[in-house]
């Protein structure tokens, strides 16, 4: 048997709602109870631990009686707001029998979007983690909008692990890990212990939503998986139904693990590449996507197509002349004075914009490679 826990130091771990709250809207007690010792074990070997915990709503909707299939917008607002006390009570309930304190952090898409707050939740949470804390997250769904959230904890938890620099993320599941196929749908799909790296192939292999209190699937467990590992994180999808599901990881539980980069990256980069949503994209041609390959700023003048309205700062994607995303960078120019110099030469921005401007569209320092760029050089080569 293999402790798969074993290698890492700082671990972010992720709950899903349908693991913590049942079909009634109750909370498992039980098995939240057996977690909280499993995560109680792992402290006691020295190791960081953060929790990125659903449940919220779920809970909220047994408290309010409200209906478990469809809610609106204010409903679920208001389960939230009832729904997250009781879940930081259980939290607090479940680990303080081990002596553990709990802080709780509630956060919007705009904390982990906007570098300054980024910054200072990352303080916090260095600051609970010195204190001998475990620090709670979760979606703040009592004022989120379908407009302005994440949508799913998958992510979330992916942008809370880089923001730590946590060595592995664990998403608990009602599945063990990733399978060739649904399994639900596909009999002979085989379950894939292993994965180097995310690929188009393995994206495919994603599914849908399978519970009906959850908002994601394995197509945002991938997508977290992206987030986690390009900026140095591991990631484990592993069975979380059963009692002690951490400690059946370090009994050799079965799971599939998403190898990190070889790297870990800097720290503002690995902020930009676990962005969730671009303010725009940029579309180049072959010669600039080799230039980015070999450390290049991009320039003005390989870019072939421009989408978005944005300003300067904004993220950007970067796609190749396929139109698959190859890069992510923050915008030296807005976007209307982008449009007004694409495909020209550095020397004549001074003619067209004046003079002050930065000859990059996006600077090297400002730019980060996505996996797509690996493939992209081999279909190449």
């Amino acid at each position: 048997m293999t402790n798969a826990l074993a290698p890492y130091r700082r671990i972010t771990i992720k709950i899903g709602s349908a693991l913590l709250v049942d079909k009634a809207g109750k909370l498992r007690k039980s098995w939240l109870d057996d977690l909280a010792a499993d995560i109680a074990a792992l402290k006691a070997e020295g190791r960081d631990i953060v929790v990125v915990s659903s449940g919220a709503i779920a809970l909220g909707r047994g408290l309010l009686g409200l209906s478990a299939v469809s809610l609106t917008l204010e409903q679920s607002q208001a389960a939230a707001s009832a729904g997250q006390i009781a879940l930081s009570q259980a939290w607090a309930e479940a680990l303080g029998r081990h002596g553990i304190v709990t802080g709780q952090i509630l956060i919007t898409p705009n904390i982990t979007e906007e570098r300054r707050y980024y910054l200072n939740a990352r303080t916090t949470v260095t600051t609970l983690l010195g204190l001998g804390a475990i620090p709670i997250f979760n979606e703040n769904d009592s004022v989120a909008t379908a407009e302005i959230r994440y949508g799913d904890n998958d992510r979330l938890s992916a942008r809370v692990a880089t923001m730590i620099e946590a060595d592995c993320l664990v998403l608990l599941s009602d599945i063990d890990g990733l399978y060739t196929a649904p399994p639900a749908r596909d009999p002979d799909a085989t379950h894939i212990p292993v994965v180097e790296a995310i690929t188009p192939a393995i994206e495919a292999m994603a599914g849908g939503a399978a519970s009906h209190l959850s908002r994601g699937g394995m197509t945002t467990k991938v997508e977290a998986g992206k987030i986690a590992t390009l900026a140095g994180t591991a990631m484990i999808i592993a069975k979380g139904t059963e009692n002690h599901p951490l400690q059946a990881l370090t009994e050799g539980g079965r799971h599939t693990l998403f190898h990190p980069a070889r790297s870990r990256a800097q720290a503002r980069k690995r902020w930009i590449m676990g962005t969730l949503n671009v303010a725009g994209t940029l579309q180049v041609d072959a010669g600039a996507a080799g230039a980015l390959k070999n450390g290049r700023s991009l320039l003005p003048i390989g870019i072939t197509r421009i989408t978005g309205a944005f300003e300067r700062g904004d993220t950007l994607a970067v796609l190749d002349p396929d139109g698959r995303e190859i890069a992510r960078g923050l915008a030296g120019l807005d976007s209307e004075d982008a449009r007004l110099v694409m495909g020209k030469r550095s020397n004549s921005m001074v003619e067209l914009l004046g003079s002050g401007n930065r000859s990059e569209m996006i600077h090297r320092d400002n730019l980060v490679l996505t996996g797509a760029m690996e493939e992209w050089a081999y279909d190449r080569s």
